[in-house]
Parts: C-alpha cells; sequence; structure tokens
C-alpha cells in the first residue's frame, strides 16, 4: 500500500503542475491575443509604407493615421494588394510576396509606381537565411538598392556586376542573393501580368 502511495503521489503532483501552468499560459495567451494581433497589423503597415517610400514613423498612432489616410487594402481576382492614393490619385501599388531562400521561405513586400515600370520599395519581413551572411537581405543597405529601380527591357533584377546590373549581391552569400534575384524576377513577371488583366 506505502509503494502504491509512493508512486501515486508524484504521478498526481505532475498533473497538478501541468494543470496550473497550463491554465496559466492559456490565461497568458488569451489576455495578450488583441495586443499580438496590433502589433502584427502595425508591422504589416510599417512594411507598406516603407515600400511605398512613406515615412515610417516610430508612434504607433502616426504609423495607423498615415496608413489609415493614404492605402487601401484591395482584394482582385483572388489577390490581395494595397493601393497608395494621394488626394484620389493612384501612387503605386504594394504586394506581398514570397518564395525560397537557401535555407527556407523567404517573406516580404514590394510596390511598383502607377504604371509598373519602376520599383518603389522592397521590404523581407521573414526568412531563414544564415545570420550575417544570406539574413543580410533585411539590412536596410540591401533593401535601399531596389528603390527606384527601372525595370529594363525583360523587367528584371540583375546583379551587378553582370551587364545592366542594378543591384550589388552580398558578399559569401552568393546562394541567397540568387534566389532572391529570381524569386523577385518571377514575381515581377507575374504581378505585370495581374496588373494587365486586372486593368490596373
Amino acid at each position: 500500500m506505502a509503494k502504491k502511495k509512493q508512486i501515486l503521489y508524484p504521478v498526481l503532483f505532475m498533473l497538478l503542475v501541468t494543470v496550473v501552468y497550463t491554465s496559466v499560459l492559456a490565461f497568458i495567451n488569451e489576455s495578450t491575443a488583441s495586443t499580438i494581433k496590433a502589433q502584427e497589423e502595425l508591422r504589416v503597415k510599417r512594411s507598406v509604407l516603407y515600400v511605398l517610400d512613406l515615412p515610417v514613423s516610430d508612434v504607433d498612432s502616426e504609423v495607423n493615421a498615415l496608413y489609415d489616410g493614404k492605402i487601401n487594402e484591395t482584394t482582385k481576382d483572388g489577390r490581395d494588394y494595397f493601393v497608395y492614393a494621394n488626394d484620389g490619385t493612384v501612387e503605386g501599388y504594394a504586394f506581398i510576396f514570397s518564395g525560397t531562400g537557401l535555407w527556407g521561405s523567404i517573406t516580404g513586400y514590394i510596390a511598383f509606381n502607377p504604371d509598373f515600370t519602376k520599383i518603389l520599395g522592397i521590404d523581407f519581413v521573414s526568412h531563414s537565411e544564415t545570420p550575417g551572411l544570406g539574413g543580410r537581405i533585411d539590412e536596410p543597405w540591401f533593401k535601399e538598392q531596389f528603390r527606384g529601380i527601372t525595370l529594363n527591357d525583360d523587367m528584371s533584377i540583375i546583379v551587378k556586376p553582370a551587364s545592366g546590373g542594378n543591384i550589388d549581391g552580398i558578399t559569401g552569400a552568393s546562394l541567397t542573393t540568387d534566389s532572391v534575384k529570381k524569386m523577385v524576377n518571377t514575381f515581377i513577371e507575374e504581378t505585370l501580368t495581374f496588373a494587365k488583366e486586372a486593368k490596373l
């Protein structure tokens, strides 16, 4: 009988601890869900404003005010995108894109001018690339290279020193740079086709 109690007490104790900690975690998750959602929405708004070359404030209320006043979230032909309009005139379009990098998926936002002949900006918001190497795609110096690129005849990004190159690759991360180039070029082609068919 004593041996059964020795086995039963630890089991009951572990069960109690599990229930208590699970309840605490569930409570924390529930109580922070709205805050997490609001922060995620702000992250998206900041990325969209950034790629459209609009000022991105550190003050949340200013981000919300600018975004709500200038950006319209739109869906057409099953595709979501963002329209930047100033006094009723369309100034740009932003899209979310994703593709495969060297070590996993890469997700970001890219914006174009109204006639889709120029990239307004790009932002990489999620990736699994190697820190200090391919992970440098989210550094400002790399992203800013894409701002204002006039798309060439075949509507593509070209890595220097190739002829007609318009971006510098990341030293020591040529495979990531190549993956980004292919991903962005594929997305540009798909988006230009969509824009033409949707009459944007």
